[in-house]
């Protein structure tokens, strides 16, 4: 008699934990399954070029600008393009940042040469330029 319990016991245990792995729901625990059209979070390519005091837009040059960085306004998550040494060439970028809403800005530099001001823009397909880019302009607030 005991033999005959212990096996049913072993087998109905042994049907409960197989079963708890192969399926989502289990007793009244309800797990959402992973959803095959759940995209992922889109992201764009950032070309960062300066801003003149004078209202001029560059993309070309170097400068003295220790790093690019965008912060999500409403998550505060910075990105930024450190390169290392302290100037950047311009264009300088940054791929996969995710949508959203951003203050851009710029780190001065090695040499202390320029400050940089900040733009805030919304980062989207609508500002997405002929060249696959969204393109900030930070401003230059003063340079020696």
């Amino acid at each position: 008699m005991k033999n005959p319990v212990v096996k049913i016991l072993f087998i109905a245990g042994m049907i409960m934990i197989g079963s708890s792995f192969s399926t989502y729901e289990h007793n009244s625990l309800k797990m959402a399954k992973p959803s095959k059209d759940t995209a992922k979070a889109k992201t764009y390519k950032i070309r960062y070029g300066l801003l003149g005091q004078n209202g001029s837009k560059t993309l070309s040059g170097s400068y003295d600008v220790g790093s690019f960085i965008a912060t999500n306004t409403v998550t505060g998550q910075s990105y930024d393009t450190y390169y290392g040494g302290g100037f950047q060439t311009l264009p300088a970028y940054f791929d996969n940042l995710p949508a959203g809403n951003y203050t851009f800005t710029a780190m001065q530099g090695q040499g202390g040469w320029a400050g940089y001001g900040s733009v805030t823009a919304e980062v989207s397909d609508a500002q997405v330029d002929a060249d696959g880019y969204v393109t900030i302009y930070i401003p230059v607030s003063w340079e020696e």
